[in-house]
């Protein structure tokens, strides 16, 4: 019996350390991948939703892929702050990416973030295409994700400005 209860506090102290030291250093850095932008707008979650949705059609990409764990929670009748994965890519970059590099298929769609602040405000976060594919060493990556980078400057533009 003596065991058991030792093994449990010692299960419990290593979970304790966990959070004192493992969890507080994962969330201190919102920007740990290198070619991270945060930006923080006077738009509220819905209308940065909408904003960033437009700007992506009005360049000529796709939304491809959705995700959000506050619609998730509220399904269940959970309350958290709105945040909203937008995966954006489009076929043709896609036929380039994966000549280029197999491996960075993984890469796509690349993703806008978007969460909601407490003052009622949102934040748009996303990475450079650029800062993306760099890690794949490809020439014809790099130039593809250049030219990703110049319809990322459009979109985020339209999605965060007037």
């Amino acid at each position: 019996m003596l065991s058991r209860k030792l093994a449990l506090s010692v299960a419990g102290a290593l979970v304790a350390l966990a959070f004192v030291f493992i969890l507080p250093a994962a969330a201190g850095n919102a920007t740990p991948y290198p070619g991270t932008k945060v930006i923080k707008t006077k738009h509220d979650f819905g209308k940065l939703r909408s904003r960033l949705e437009a700007a992506v059609e009005a360049n000529k990409m796709y939304v491809v892929t959705m995700a959000s764990a506050s619609a998730g929670a509220k399904g269940r009748g959970i309350k958290i702050a709105g945040n909203l994965v937008v995966g954006v890519y489009r076929n043709d970059f896609a036929v380039r990416m994966l000549k280029a590099s197999v491996a960075s298929g993984i890469e796509a769609p690349l993703r806008f973030y978007v969460t909601e602040n407490a003052d009622g405000s949102a934040t748009l976060t996303y990475r450079l295409p650029s800062a993306v594919f760099a890690v794949y060493g490809s020439a014809d990556l790099d130039a593809m994700a250049k030219q990703l980078d110049a319809i990322w400057a459009k979109i985020v533009a339209q999605t965060v400005g007037g």
